[in-house]
């Protein structure tokens, strides 16, 4: 992407947060780089939910106070359910029958990751609003589609990385941008969690349950057969499987990374190493732990800076007071002049002694009205949002290039214009997917 483009969109987000905290914290106000005005906040939309259970269930609450006209999910059980609740809604198995329905005017979309892309991809090319669960896409050519199709449309989007509405996400973000701990050098994140389950495709057979719509949920997956071990452990079983997800990196970077990317305005990084047990990974699922190594370049106040990313185990060293061991999740800036270490809810200035006389910087970020409201809000006025297509495309695009670089093992040399690992034309098949006839992107 060009320069001015990543400038201009910095420009949007920082206006948009100062003109919000101008006009009081529970005040979101449409400015530059906002949509453009559609409708009254208290009129109702027309939503489709796409994926009514599970992760979708949640997402589903937080609309069901708009008009539900459309229900989808490759589940019978699921969709019925979900169709008492709103009997006026018409039902389907497939979404791209779906979209046939006219007067749908927003998309919600919670099913699982290797349809997230398609889902959003088709929404937009319609004219839809699109909230979409995390990850929006599992290969970098996809979030970089959503990426340009956001742009060029006039429609509100927002990933499902609702952490992101925090307050104390916020806060550290106010921490690292106002110079607590001096230009940023280093920024670490990092996950316990263990993929769970078989590392190799299953040999036997079973029926599909006479509930599930087996080819709907593959998708543009590759065709294989139907085995219960896919949806036994929720997305901590299908989603290691490189064909439906990007395992932790996917599932939890997205969330952890998140307010990285945020604090210090990552662009694009110029190198990608990554190192895995087993090396590259096991031919069909993610490895047992993964650790990645993002580097930047210097661009406006923020200077060059290393990012990485430690699962399975494997966290960062611990600095002067803290035991980062104890912590499953977490975020650790190492600056000039300190540390920031913080997890979802705690944030702590290290060493301890030395910021005890710390006095923090003046709130500037309001607080959210709430990470779907923000988007329902988009939706109506054309206000912004602050996971948009542009904003969670890119964070999801730089996340997926660790995925790259581990199943090509190679560091990387990156040229996101020509979205291509400049030294490794091999990393191609990871960076794009092919896709089964009828489902392509």
């Amino acid at each position: 992407m060009a320069t001015p483009a990543r400038a201009s969109t910095h420009t949007s987000r920082r206006k948009f947060l100062q003109a919000a905290a101008a006009t009081g914290a529970g005040i979101w106000v449409a400015c530059s780089g906002a949509r453009s005005q559609t409708t009254s906040p208290n009129e109702k939309l027309n939503v489709a939910v796409v994926g009514v259970a599970g992760r979708g269930g949640g997402n589903f609450a937080e609309v069901a106070r708009e008009n539900i006209v459309a229900l989808c999910d490759v589940n019978d059980n699921h969709l019925a359910g979900a169709a008492k609740r709103f009997p006026k809604a018409k039902t389907y198995s497939d979404w791209r029958k779906m979209f046939d329905q006219k007067d749908i005017d927003a998309v919600v979309c919670s099913t699982t990751e290797h349809t997230h892309a398609l889902v959003s991809a088709a929404a937009l090319r319609r004219g839809k609003h699109v909230y979409c669960e995390k990850p929006i896409a599992v290969t970098v050519e996809e979030a970089r589609v959503l990426q340009d199709l956001y742009k060029k449309g006039k429609m509100a989007t927002q990933q499902g990385t609702q952490i992101h509405a925090s307050d104390n996400f916020r806060r550290v973000v106010e921490l690292v941008q106002s110079g607590a701990i001096g230009p940023i050098k280093e920024a670490h994140g990092w996950c316990d969690r263990v993929p769970l389950g078989p590392r190799e495709r299953p040999k036997d057979v079973h029926p599909v349950p006479p509930h599930l719509h087996w080819d709907l949920w593959l998708g543009p997956a590759p065709e294989r057969p139907y085995h219960p071990t896919y949806f036994t452990g929720g997305c901590l079983w299908w989603d290691k499987w490189w064909d439906f997800g990007n395992g932790t990196l996917g599932g939890m970077a997205v969330h952890i990374l998140d307010q990285v990317h945020w604090a210090l305005d990552l662009q694009h990084p110029t190198t990608i190493e990554a190192d895995s047990n087993p090396k590259g990974g096991y031919p069909e699922v993610y490895p047992e732990w993964l650790t990645v190594r993002w580097e930047y370049p210097a661009h406006g106040k923020f200077p060059p800076v290393t990012v990485c990313w430690h699962d399975g185990g494997k966290k960062p060293d611990s600095p002067p007071g803290v035991d980062l061991k104890t912590w499953g999740i977490g975020v650790l800036f190492v600056g000039e002049k300190g540390y920031i270490a913080a997890d979802y809810g705690r944030r702590m200035l290290l060493p301890a002694d030395k910021f005890k006389d710390y006095t923090p910087p003046k709130q500037w970020i309001p607080a959210s009205i709430g990470h779907h409201q923000e988007w329902l809000l988009a939706c109506k006025t054309g206000s912004p949002t602050l996971c948009n297509f542009d904003y969670g495309g890119k964070l999801v695009e730089n996340l997926l290039l660790g995925m790259v670089a581990c199943r090509a093992q190679k560091k990387l040399e990156w040229d996101p214009v020509n979205l291509k690992a400049a030294n490794c034309p091999e990393a191609d098949k990871f960076i794009r997917k092919q896709y089964r006839k009828g489902w392509e992107l």
